[in-house]
Protein backbone atom coordinates (compact mmCIF):
# COMPACT_ATOMS: atom_id res chain seq x y z
CA UNK A 1 0.00 0.00 0.00
CA UNK A 2 1.23 3.46 -1.02
CA UNK A 3 0.69 6.25 1.63
CA UNK A 4 -0.55 9.52 -0.12
CA UNK A 5 1.38 12.74 1.34
CA UNK A 6 -1.55 15.66 0.76
CA UNK A 7 0.67 18.96 0.45
CA UNK A 8 -1.54 21.90 2.27
CA UNK A 9 -0.63 25.55 0.38
CA UNK A 10 -1.06 28.91 1.91
CA UNK A 11 -2.45 31.76 -0.83
CA UNK A 12 0.09 35.32 -0.45
CA UNK A 13 -2.28 37.57 0.84
CA UNK A 14 -4.54 35.85 3.04
CA UNK A 15 -4.82 36.45 6.72
CA UNK A 16 -1.76 35.66 8.38
CA UNK A 17 0.15 34.23 5.29
CA UNK A 18 3.54 35.74 6.43
CA UNK A 19 3.17 33.67 9.63
CA UNK A 20 2.54 30.47 7.92
CA UNK A 21 5.28 31.20 5.21
CA UNK A 22 8.12 31.54 8.25
CA UNK A 23 7.00 28.33 10.04
CA UNK A 24 7.81 26.96 6.38
CA UNK A 25 3.95 25.91 5.03
CA UNK A 26 4.44 26.03 1.39
CA UNK A 27 2.38 29.50 -0.50
CA UNK A 28 0.52 29.55 -4.08
CA UNK A 29 -0.08 32.88 -5.28
CA UNK A 30 -2.40 34.00 -8.55
CA UNK A 31 -0.70 36.09 -11.16
CA UNK A 32 -2.42 37.41 -14.17
CA UNK A 33 -0.84 37.41 -17.54
CA UNK A 34 -2.17 40.02 -20.09
CA UNK A 35 -1.41 40.92 -23.48
CA UNK A 36 -1.23 44.07 -24.88
CA UNK A 37 -2.31 43.95 -28.69
CA UNK A 38 -0.87 47.04 -29.53
CA UNK A 39 2.56 46.03 -27.95
CA UNK A 40 2.30 42.85 -29.08
CA UNK A 41 3.08 41.65 -25.35
CA UNK A 42 2.87 39.83 -22.22
CA UNK A 43 3.09 41.34 -18.95
CA UNK A 44 1.67 40.04 -15.39
CA UNK A 45 0.59 41.49 -12.21
CA UNK A 46 -1.09 39.69 -8.94
CA UNK A 47 -3.20 40.32 -6.82
CA UNK A 48 -2.07 39.02 -3.51
CA UNK A 49 2.14 40.11 -3.74
CA UNK A 50 2.90 43.66 -4.70
CA UNK A 51 5.61 44.49 -7.45
CA UNK A 52 4.95 41.16 -9.38
CA UNK A 53 4.83 43.25 -12.59
CA UNK A 54 7.03 41.66 -15.47
CA UNK A 55 6.36 42.08 -18.74
CA UNK A 56 7.79 39.71 -22.07
CA UNK A 57 7.59 38.59 -25.54
CA UNK A 58 5.62 35.24 -24.78
CA UNK A 59 4.14 33.56 -21.78
CA UNK A 60 7.46 30.93 -21.37
CA UNK A 61 9.49 34.20 -20.72
CA UNK A 62 6.54 34.94 -18.76
CA UNK A 63 6.54 32.14 -16.80
CA UNK A 64 10.84 32.42 -16.16
CA UNK A 65 10.90 35.87 -14.98
CA UNK A 66 8.19 35.65 -12.79
CA UNK A 67 9.96 32.68 -11.71
CA UNK A 68 12.77 34.66 -10.82
CA UNK A 69 10.76 37.68 -9.12
CA UNK A 70 8.71 35.91 -6.85
CA UNK A 71 11.46 34.57 -4.51
CA UNK A 72 12.85 38.29 -4.03
CA UNK A 73 9.53 39.58 -3.57
CA UNK A 74 8.92 37.68 -0.76
CA UNK A 75 12.36 37.86 0.67
CA UNK A 76 11.20 41.86 0.76
CA UNK A 77 7.52 41.19 2.43
CA UNK A 78 9.09 38.86 5.06
CA UNK A 79 12.21 40.03 5.92
CA UNK A 80 13.86 36.59 5.55
CA UNK A 81 15.24 33.80 3.40
CA UNK A 82 11.99 33.31 0.64
CA UNK A 83 9.72 30.77 1.65
CA UNK A 84 8.31 27.92 -1.26
CA UNK A 85 5.94 29.10 -3.43
CA UNK A 86 3.89 28.02 -6.36
CA UNK A 87 2.38 30.55 -9.30
CA UNK A 88 -1.09 30.22 -10.60
CA UNK A 89 -1.02 31.65 -14.34
CA UNK A 90 -4.62 32.81 -15.72
CA UNK A 91 -4.44 34.41 -19.24
CA UNK A 92 -6.77 37.64 -19.65
CA UNK A 93 -6.93 40.09 -22.45
CA UNK A 94 -5.13 43.42 -21.22
CA UNK A 95 -7.46 45.95 -20.06
CA UNK A 96 -8.74 48.99 -22.46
Amino acid sequence: MMAVQEITMYRVGLPFWKWFARRGVPLSLRVIVHYDNDTKSFWTSSPDLNGLVVTGANPDEIRAEVKHAIPQLLELELNASPPVASPKFKIEPAPA
